[in-house]
């Protein structure tokens, strides 16, 4: 901008005054050219002439928006006249750049997370704002919608979950303090309710109202009335400023830690002897979902942790862990981890055979003295690129199955990484997520609310209802609530499902080989607290891969759904 240019002046112009200048030059120019050619002023001439980065003429603009072009962006009369915006550059896969990657590499791991996993649905859309736009598409997925008497099992946990009918939701408020505690001992007794198809009055059905508050409890440890304990990913701007006593407090932390460690062997040993089903443990960094032998078409138990880090996987293997990697597919096969089948030096004289044979054409040139070798640590990350690039992703989800579970228990019992070291979470150990009782858990009860909104039809308003349910709302109680509502709401209703996306890879690990029998599974967990019907779903093989589930309509009985 030091060159001298004839008739150019980069002094400052208030944007009345170049507003008029611009109005003045339009008016000349259509009065001496024609609308197809238009001159460009002296001023700009000269400044292309001296090699001047500017930006495209207006007029040229105006005169592909007159000729049926793609409309351009107004210049910024503010603008320095070389403060061109730089160019986007795509990803080689032509998919658009994630978020992280326009925030700068300068990120930690919270914040990280935070955008990898930002919700698809903010909480703060209104069940007004929603019902209002029926035609919102649920998903950015390809995948199809589907119809089926029955919902494909989901092993994501929600958020919140939105349902909307043209019948009253006016049978689940305000329920009787005998109907709540008759709710608490039959999920305390594991009581299975049965429900006819289709029940003419609601609001007066004692057992519907009974049911329904029955599949609203959820077990959690540890449990802060004043600490959102779910969800742990992303949560520090929620806990900023609450009271952490534990926070500097080295003691309190090791009584915490000691408490959920017996919390935790409780769980798990529930769900070995396949009187709990499954389990959640929610850490500030990622989620893992234990789940009982015979479920998602698994004959062992499995345990799922997502997101995870190159750093966590090499603490696994270094405890003799073995665990895949399900979406990362090598030769047709799983990716499995190396554990500690090869010792450190059987792997290093793997690694100089390779190297060898990499450069040997180079010696048969005789050009390998004249060109600098690669050391080894270059080859190393080189060769550990690519998995470092998928950590905080869901293609980093790990799959352990078996015996490899205990080894896991052990693992995150005695790991510091599992509890923050700084921030609001510093010292909070993870969440337990469970759909039954065990030992140190606090019962909790999902929030329910009914909204009744007007909307607009082609004869006017029409009465719109609405059923909300916000808390940590697990797989089977989805299950659960859509068969309530099958019967409650004549087999007409909607759901917007808003997930928690972290757990939304734990639908992408079928089966390797086909699992024990239906009959088999139902027998043998017919003592773990839930439905038949809702048991029978989450033994079937997840078919919704990376996705879940988004959006649900049930009519004349029959489930359409998205995901």
């Amino acid at each position: 901008m030091a060159l001298s240019v004839p008739g150019y002046s980069p002094n400052f112009k208030k944007p009345p005054e170049t507003l008029r200048l611009r109005r003045k030059r339009v008016r000349s120019r259509g009065a001496a050219a024609s609308p197809g050619e238009q001159p460009e002023p002296a001023p700009r001439r000269a400044a292309l002439a001296a090699g001047l980065l500017l930006r495209p003429f207006p007029a040229a603009a105006a005169a592909g928006r007159g000729g049926g072009g793609p409309a351009a962006t107004r210049r910024n009369p503010f603008a320095r006249l070389d403060n061109r915006p730089p160019a986007a550059a795509e990803p080689p896969d032509g998919q658009p750049r994630g978020p992280q990657e326009a925030e700068g590499p300068f990120l930690d791991s919270n914040q990280e997370n935070d955008l990898l996993w930002e919700e698809k649905f903010p909480e703060r859309t209104t069940v007004a704002e929603l019902l209002q736009t029926p035609q919102v598409s649920f998903s950015e997925s390809d995948t199809p919608s589907s119809e089926s008497t029955e919902l494909p099992v989901d092993w994501s946990i929600k958020t919140r979950l939105l349902f909307t009918s043209s019948q009253p939701f006016t049978w689940a408020d305000h329920l009787k303090a005998q109907e709540e505690a008759q709710g608490v001992i039959q999920h305390c007794r594991a009581t299975e309710v049965t429900l006819p198809q289709s029940i003419q009055d609601p609001k007066v059905s004692t057992e519907l109202r009974c049911a329904f508050q029955q599949s609203l409890i959820y077990w959690l440890h540890p449990a802060f009335p004043w600490l959102p304990l779910f969800p742990r990913i992303g949560a520090d701007r929620k806990m900023a400023g609450k009271i952490s006593p534990w926070a500097n407090d080295e003691t309190l932390q090791h009584v915490l830690m000691s408490d959920w460690s017996v919390s935790f062997t409780s769980l798990y040993n529930l769900l070995k002897t396949k009187l709990c089903p499954y389990f959640y443990v929610c850490t500030y960094q990622f989620t893992i979902l234990f789940r009982a032998a015979g479920l998602a078409g698994n004959d062992v138990i499995t345990a799922l942790i997502s997101p995870t880090t190159r750093g966590i996987r090499e603490a696994m293997k270094n405890e003799g862990i073995e665990f895949s990697l399900p979406l990362i597919k090598e030769n047709g096969h799983e990716k499995k981890a190396p554990g500690t089948s090869l010792g450190q030096g059987e792997e290093q004289v793997i690694s100089d055979e390779d190297e060898d044979e990499s450069f040997s054409w180079l010696e048969e040139m005789g050009v390998r003295d004249k060109i600098k070798k690669p050391d080894v640590l270059s080859i190393k990350l080189c060769k550990e690129k690519h998995e470092v690039q998928m950590d905080h992703r869901p293609e980093s989800v790990v799959l352990v199955k078996g015996t490899n579970t205990l080894t896991l228990l052990n693992f995150l019992i005695n790991s510091k990484s599992l509890i923050a070291s700084s921030g609001p979470q510093a010292g909070l150990p993870p969440t337990l997520l469970s759909p039954v009782a065990f030992r140190g858990a606090t019962m909790q009860m999902l929030k329910a609310r009914s909204v009744n909104v007007k909307t607009q039809a082609l004869s006017g308003y029409k009465d719109q209802f609405s059923l909300e349910i916000t808390g940590p709302v697990m797989p089977h109680c989805v299950h659960s609530v859509t068969m309530l509502l099958q019967s409650a709401q004549k087999g007409s209703f909607s759901a917007g499902l808003y997930t928690h996306e972290p757990t939304a890879v734990f639908n992408a690990c079928p089966s390797a080989k086909e699992g024990p029998g239906k009959e088999t599974v139902l027998e043998e967990l017919a003592n773990c607290g839930l439905h038949r019907k809702t048991l029978d779903q989450l033994s079937r093989t997840p078919i919704l891969g990376k996705s879940s589930l988004r959006h649900v309509e049930m009519s004349d009985y029959v489930y359409n759904w998205r995901s």
